[in-house]
């Protein structure tokens, strides 16, 4: 059986270190259809199609999107072949974990100048133990 691979391919070793990631990510979006790479036996080789798609959920990640997310910004991509409705769904994805980000950092920041409220009054009153002082 002759397959045709493209030259410009990686293997699973190549990626990890490329993108530092584990085999076991890779798999993993690969198990979830977000990376499909050549398969001959047991290796998988993987394209510049799959490159660009695991730049783009590390992105994702990173930015705190969910697989789902990921996966429907990819498939928009496949589907219509083209980026002005990837880029429209991204955008939107984006503004929306954004606004989530920053009541999250407003939580945050009540929280931590509560907590410190707390320490002092706590240092102030003399509880704080000798060892933690």
């Amino acid at each position: 059986m002759n397959i045709d691979v493209p030259s410009d391919v990686m293997t699973i070793r190549e990626m990890c270190q490329s993108y530092d990631v584990t085999p076991r990510t890779l798999r993993f979006y690969e198990a979830k259809e977000l990376l499909t790479p050549i398969r001959i036996g047991t290796r998988r080789l993987f394209t510049r199609r799959d490159r660009a798609r695991l730049a783009l959920i590390l992105r994702g990640k990173r930015f705190g999107f969910s697989l789902e997310d990921i996966r429907q910004t990819l498939d928009l991509y496949d589907r219509d072949g083209g980026l002005t409705a990837q880029r429209q769904k991204a955008y939107e994805l984006a503004v929306k974990r954004l606004a989530e980000m920053e009541a999250q950092r407003a939580e945050l920041d009540v929280a931590i100048t509560d907590l410190k409220a707390e320490l002092a009054d706590a240092a102030a009153k003399g509880l704080v133990p000798r060892h933690a002082a």
